[in-house]
């Protein structure tokens, strides 16, 4: 009876087709473990060895999705002359065509043994072999430390941990770990965004974004409309300010209170509500104010939205607004009943983080939401659909968190405007400073001395004396961000309700955010007519 020759020279490597992907095939005796995570080279050693995994070898859960193995048709002996267990337990054998199927299960996560062995009535008589492995699906651990940028103009550098198994790049360039898993090394000066990336044996990848700039430069700004952009006048104003000196940003709306999006936004749901009314020419607008000396911060307000709020109630997706108990709009008494959307609620969530990506991509130096918070009011008159076991501070985070990863690839700095009463009373509307700074590049606390009730901070009457109010309203932001590399920028008040506000009353807040070790700041005029006379003129550096 004819034998077929098992050559004895040594294993070698031979191109085959590839084999479907985590299936174990035998071919003239011989048991070859083929795949995604193999490749599609097949080793042929002498003897019937499980080939295609060797000891050690690591899959990922692609590759161990699934694994059958065949032994090939007229091997002497057939099934009862072959035995296979995996894990120590044994694996039948079962008619397939031609073949003989040996099914295994899905492969888990961890360790396998793998043994196939043949008795003595076999050609190759008593032949056991024995392959360890491991499935793997579980990425590498990766932890990136925010870079400290002490000199602009020096190289950044970045450290880390990672899985003491992984391979760390940083930008595409390998760097070395130590013992631990620690890494550190450096990048250009004025890198916006480094991305690092751990692959672990088995392919699982770990990618963490972090921001090389460091700390928000110094801004000194001036908020106006998107339709006040288009008045020659205001325009012409606060331009003004910038080309002789006393301002280096201006705030221009790109989503405003009323929902409206100023520009001609693309974002999707934008246009089928009818929120983009395009007052002003973006790319036009940031190159004037490019060309002035300034820089352009985009403000989006959040979760105040009229337009996505009655838009939302009238195709029946009442889960996108603030409801009351009984599930009705909720609207504080002063809102309107279709007023704040829902921040818990995934479409509205992307769809201001889709404006905040559109606007970084038009050319915005900075995002600034304002807003971004739960409506005042007892919190038990109102109801977040699709919470879950999160506080609305949590969810205000996470969603800010959210934003600045969206924002990473676009190199942007990401602020929050705050109500100042937030330092000291965080789950009053939902804003954790404690919390947020951790997340975003700078703070805008609201702080206007007319906004505050009488008495507080040891002030009797806010209004009328606006350094302290100021002065210690912003000191309690400036102990929360300690220890950060987040900015505090507070909204200072250039408006006159109640007391009548004059150059003198406007620098004695900006003083008082000097005070605090703040240079920057944005002044609020909903009219956009500012009082140059309070400004002096930013230090060149």
């Amino acid at each position: 009876m004819s034998r077929t020759r098992i050559p004895r020279s040594g294993p070698s490597l031979r191109p085959r087709r590839p084999a479907r992907r985590g299936v174990l095939i035998a071919t003239a005796g011989a048991l070859a473990l083929a795949g995604s995570g193999v490749g599609a080279w097949a080793l042929l050693a002498p003897g019937p060895g499980i080939q295609g995994v060797t000891d050690g070898s690591v899959l990922d859960g692609r590759a161990a999705a699934h694994v059958s193995a065949y032994l090939a048709a007229g091997a002497p002996g057939g099934s009862k002359t072959l035995r296979a267990t995996l894990d120590g337990a044994v694996v039948p054998l079962t008619a397939d065509g031609a073949r003989l199927k040996l099914a295994l299960p899905q492969l888990g996560e961890g360790r396998h043994t793998l043994v196939v062995a043949g008795d003595s009535s076999l050609p190759f008589a008593s032949y056991r072999k024995v392959v360890g492995f491991s499935v793997d699906t579980t990425p590498p651990e990766l932890k990136v430390a925010e870079p400290e940028v002490k000199n602009a103009a020096a190289p950044v550098t970045i450290t880390g941990n990672a899985s003491t198994d992984a391979e760390v790049s940083v930008n595409g360039k390998k760097v070395p770990l130590d013992k631990a898993g620690a890494f550190r090394t450096t990048v250009a000066k004025g890198t916006p965004v480094v991305t690092v990336r751990a692959v672990d044996r088995a392919g699982n990848t770990t990618t963490r974004d972090v921001s090389a700039r460091g700390r928000r430069p110094m801004i000194r700004a001036a908020h106006i409309t998107a339709i006040g952009w288009g008045d020659d006048t205001l325009r012409g104003g606060v331009l003004a300010l910038v080309r002789s000196g006393k301002l280096n940003a201006v705030e221009l709306d790109v989503k405003d209170e009323d929902g409206e999006v100023g520009y001609a936004s693309q974002v999707p749901l934008a246009r089928q509500i009818g929120a983009a009314k395009g007052y002003y020419d973006a790319r036009k607008a940031i190159d004037e104010i490019h060309a002035a000396g300034a820089q352009v911060i985009g403000r989006i307000v959040a979760f105040r939205d009229p337009k996505l709020a009655a838009a939302s109630w009238a195709s029946g997706k009442q889960d996108r607004l603030v409801l009351t108990p009984s599930g009705q709009p909720y609207d504080g008494g002063h809102y309107g009943s279709l007023s704040f959307t829902n921040f818990a609620n995934p479409a509205v969530r992307k769809y201001n983080q889709d404006l905040a990506v559109e606007a970084a991509r038009l050319g915005f130096d900075d995002i600034l939401y304002d807003y971004v918070r739960r409506p005042d009011g007892p919190l038990s008159h109102m109801s977040f659909p699709g919470i879950g076991t999160a506080t609305p501070e949590q969810s205000i985070t996470s969603f800010v968190a959210e934003t600045r990863t969206a924002l990473r690839p676009q190199g942007k700095y990401l602020g929050v405007s705050v109500f100042g009463i937030a330092a000291t009373r965080p789950t009053e509307i939902a804003q954790d400073i404690g919390a947020l700074v951790k997340v975003t590049d700078y703070i805008a606390p609201m702080v206007y001395p007319s906004h505050w009730a009488p008495g507080e901070y040891g002030v009797a009457q806010p209004d009328t004396a606006p350094y302290a109010i100021v002065q210690r309203s912003l000191a309690d932001f400036a102990r929360q961000a300690k220890g950060t590399q987040t900015e505090i920028v507070p909204w200072l008040q250039d408006f006159s309700m109640g007391s009548s506000y004059g150059p003198a009353e406007v620098a004695a807040q900006i003083k008082a955010a000097e005070a605090n070790g703040m240079s920057s700041f944005i002044l609020w005029n909903a009219g956009a007519r500012y009082q140059g006379a309070a400004l002096q003129q930013i230090a060149a550096h």
